[in-house]
């Protein structure tokens, strides 16, 4: 197995990287990752740290933005498998920095799509399998739930999401003119240890344990499908390995080998339920006094813009083509969370 994960260092891209190693004999995964300081790079440098002890492992510190870099990584390593997890992620930090989501989600995507295209010229049998990252931004404020990929997706409600939707039609493109098996997966709120701290989780825990004030957003009324990160990884693991079958139309050109499919836990959480089982632990693990005063630490807001008042993801194709759901429940995911949490920032 020879495989290229974009976005290494991320969240996700470590956490496969990882489980990778773990699950298949003496795999050669090349890794690449710009390390940018969107979040804490601490972070990303302890990701990376572990996965540099595998000799099998070769980073490259870079942006797939960089067309010249990515010729070369393709042309020297060849990937049979490209898993691309590179992304500027985060729905509010697209509306105060646009560029970022246009460079890497756009042109970086482009670029990989093209060392894609490309890789059939430069060695024998080329790319066997792209999968990349969607997100279930792209729903936006669909009425209808849960959210199925066979959902109109045309109104996008952050620019993040807009570029995601982009990329599931850029690769189908490419998937149809170049004859490239495709897979895009729409993750639901992914969440565990080492993950991102702009995301909610994190960012409550943070200002939980400092006495500082959380502020929910739409009062409340919100509910998010909850994904722990080794459900995740588990549903990229077997999408990975079987890619859509190349086939040829009634018109003698290739039927798009493209796939889609949707990774979430399908049990929406209500925002302040979340919150509560996240004290429940933060208390149980000694971050925070028995007697914590919850009530006087948050505070409900109107939604943001950019935000969705649910989410909520239909799995049956996956369950039906991979055998395979997500289920960690809510309460193990943040169990194991927040002992992280706590190893990583008070018991060094």
């Amino acid at each position: 197995m020879n495989v290229l994960v974009t976005g290494a260092a991320g969240f996700i891209g470590a956490n496969l990287v990882k489980e990778i190693f773990r699950r298949f004999d003496h795999p050669l995964v090349v890794g690449i990752d710009n390390l940018n300081d969107y979040y804490d790079p601490r972070l990303k440098e302890a990701r990376l740290e572990k996965l540099l002890s595998n000799d099998d492992f070769i980073f490259i510190k870079g942006n797939i933005a960089d067309k010249e870099l990515m010729d070369r990584v393709f042309s020297q390593f060849k990937p049979r498998i490209v898993v691309n997890m590179a992304a500027q992620a985060g729905v509010r930090y697209s509306i105060i920095n646009p560029d970022a989501y246009i460079e890497a989600n756009l042109i970086g995507f482009y670029n990989i799509l093209e060392a894609c295209r490309h890789s059939y010229d430069r060695y024998e049998g080329g790319v066997k399998h792209l999968v990349f990252a969607s997100s279930s931004s792209v729903y936006g404020s669909n009425k209808k739930v849960p959210y199925s990929t066979e959902d109109k997706v045309d109104n996008p409600v952050s620019l993040y999401a807009a570029t995601k939707k982009s990329n599931e039609l850029m690769a189908h493109a490419y998937s149809k003119l170049y004859d490239i098996p495709s897979t895009g997966l729409r993750f639901f709120t992914v969440y565990g240890p080492a993950g991102r701290p702009d995301m909610a989780y994190f960012d409550f825990t943070e200002k939980l344990v400092k006495g500082e004030t959380i502020e929910i957003f739409n009062y409340g009324n919100c509910q998010r499908d909850f994904t722990y990160i080794d459900d995740i990884v588990e549903g990229v693991v077997r999408v990975m390995q079987k890619a859509p079958k190349r086939s040829v139309g009634e018109d003698g050109l290739p039927v798009p080998p493209y796939a889609l499919y949707n990774i979430g836990n399908s049990s929406p959480e209500n925002l302040l339920d979340f919150v509560a089982v996240l004290q429940e632990e933060l208390v149980r693990a000694e971050l925070l006094p028995a007697d914590y005063d919850f009530d006087s630490h948050k505070k409900l807001v109107p939604m943001q813009p950019g935000d969705v008042p649910v989410t909520f993801a239909d799995t049956s194709a996956l369950e039906r083509d991979f055998g395979f759901k997500p289920a960690t429940p809510l309460r193990e995911g943040l169990c194991a969370f927040v002992e992280w949490y706590k190893d990583f920032y008070f018991e060094k």
